[in-house]
């Protein structure tokens, strides 16, 4: 699948307008001092005043300048230029020092000198990688000694059902990439533009294996019944941030998240 990074590039720069005016993510409110962060990645991070974090697929740099408002020294990076171009204007709007870079994570290592205490990256993200491998070997090399990753990630069970959560459509297990066509966005289902991507699932032991086989040890690993964001067909909303698929109230893992330190 060598085309899978210009595909999902020209997908994910689609979505930047519409993402940018959109309710979902509120840029108004954000930028009047909402946090773009939730409580599950919060509380894995602790106080970050002063740590040197990398943030992998930052889309257009809310978590990252988030955490550089909590006081954090931040490079975000991101396969999609037009999504960076929007994170570097908001960084400058604000007044931030957030560094964001332009690239594929899986062709990171070298284009960034430095080390760092933290490795960030959460939701809707290894999806569009195909080799976890990889994904683990650059976040280990960009990891100082005893350096922690926090990673949050939607369940690679939601992934395994249609559009409508009705039935199994799809394999839990790292099969052939999943090449797909659709109008709209997760942040305006209504939206008109056409985007083909090209993903694959990962599921939970593949995940753990990266990691381990190359040098990060697991820390901390749970799993939850609700999603911070409004982001499938047919959610139901419990509380701020929290969302169920209402068909299948609190039968189905939505969101996991685990961190692990490099030895």
């Amino acid at each position: 699948m060598n085309n899978y990074q210009s595909t999902n590039r020209d997908a994910w720069n689609k979505r930047v307008a519409t993402h940018l005016t959109s309710d979902f993510y509120d840029l108004e409110g954000w930028k009047a001092g909402k946090t773009s962060l939730n409580a599950i990645e919060l509380e894995l991070l602790g106080d970050v005043n002063g740590k040197f974090i990398l943030h992998l697929q930052c889309h257009f740099g809310q978590d990252s300048l988030s955490l550089a408002r909590i006081g954090a020294q931040v490079v975000g990076v991101d396969l999609s230029d037009e999504a960076i171009n929007a994170a570097r204007s908001l960084n400058e709007e604000l007044g931030l020092d957030v560094e964001f870079v332009v690239s594929d994570v899986l062709e990171l290592i070298g284009k960034i000198g430095q080390k760092f205490d933290i490795v960030y990256t959460s939701y809707g993200t290894i999806g569009w990688l195909p080799d976890l491998n990889q994904w683990a070997e650059t976040i280990a090399h960009y990891l100082k000694p005893n350096g922690k990753l926090v990673f949050v990630e939607f369940h690679p069970v939601v992934w395994m059902f249609d559009n409508d959560f009705e039935k199994i459509e799809y394999s839990y297990f790292k099969d052939e990439a999943i090449v797909e066509t659709s109008t709209g966005t997760y942040a305006d289902s209504n939206a008109s533009f056409e985007k083909t991507e090209i993903s694959w699932n990962h599921g939970l032991a593949e995940v753990f294996h990266a990691l381990e086989e190359n040098g990060l040890v697991l820390k901390s690993f749970d799993e939850f019944d609700y999603s911070p964001y409004n982001c499938f067909l047919g959610m139901k909303q419990l509380e701020e941030r929290k969302f169920i698929i209402e068909k299948h109230g609190h039968k189905l893992p939505l969101v996991y998240s685990l961190t692990a330190t490099k030895k």
